[in-house]
């Protein structure tokens, strides 16, 4: 219920962008990533502002070549996406937000019990994940519609 408390709890006004971390935030998401590589130069980049811009692209939908100019550089920002994506910083982020928000809620870390509704169950049986490559690749054209086709003559 969206009492006083909890609209001063929830208010983001103060913030730059609605998706930038707060302190409380940032001091969750900050143990979470690794320390830079050994050697070579240091890092000169903020993370935080790296997380802000991962979460802007996120919460917006909009292009990486779109972030706004008070952001770190676009290829900066999804070098670090794809990086965290694919070392498991963003899955260790995720659940680190997910285990306190639980804990904050009174509840365990982990759920103990889940909820199938018939929905997901009749996806399951047709195999979801195998379609999602057809709905991922480009549709191929008919014949039928180039105009082509129809003005060459056919050889029998």
């Amino acid at each position: 219920m969206w009492t006083i408390e909890n609209r001063q709890r929830y208010d983001r006004t103060k913030l730059r962008y609605p998706s930038d971390l707060t302190q409380d935030e940032w001091a969750l998401v900050k143990p979470q990533i690794g320390p830079g590589r050994r050697g070579g130069r240091h890092r000169s980049v903020d993370e935080r502002e790296v997380v802000n811009g991962i979460l802007y692209v996120l919460s917006t939908g909009c292009q990486w070549a779109a972030l706004p100019k008070d952001l770190p550089p676009k290829s900066t920002v999804y070098d670090y996406f794809d990086l965290w994506s694919w070392d498991g910083t963003l899955e260790r982020i995720h659940d680190a937000l997910y285990k306190a928000c639980r804990e904050k809620a009174g509840r365990e870390e982990s759920p103990s019990a889940a909820i199938i509704d018939s929905q997901s169950v009749k996806s399951a049986e047709k195999g979801g994940p195998k379609w999602t490559p057809r709905a991922t690749t480009r549709a191929r054209r008919s014949m039928a519609r180039s105009g082509m086709f129809w003005s060459t003559p056919r050889a029998c």
